[in-house]
């Protein structure tokens, strides 16, 4: 199984915006997508107010990247998302035992 932890910081003054997308969008689409067993999506907090993440349990790579693509390893983001985000990072790995 692969973890694949995304992170998202939002341009200044949008994160009420991104939040609803975030809560409306993102969070329901990922619990629906094939493949993923787990989906723990992670809120802003006062020290952090800007920024959002999702850790997501694939089942397997292929799973991935039939989602994403061969590119699995970029931060892809939704197009409605885009005027949003001032930064996004991904990072993949194997899930331990």
């Amino acid at each position: 199984m692969i973890m694949r932890i995304f992170q998202v910081v939002t341009r200044p003054g949008k994160e009420e915006e991104f939040g609803k997308f975030f809560h409306e969008t993102a969070i329901p689409l990922m619990k629906g997508t094939k493949g993923i067993v787990q989906v723990l999506p992670g809120a802003p907090r006062q020290e952090s107010p800007r920024e959002f993440s999702f850790v997501m349990i694939w089942d397997s790579l292929d799973s991935l990247k039939a989602f994403v693509g061969e590119d699995y390893q970029s931060a892809h983001i939704d197009p409605e998302e885009a005027e949003l985000v001032e930064s996004r990072t991904i990072r993949h790995y194997d899930l331990a035992d």
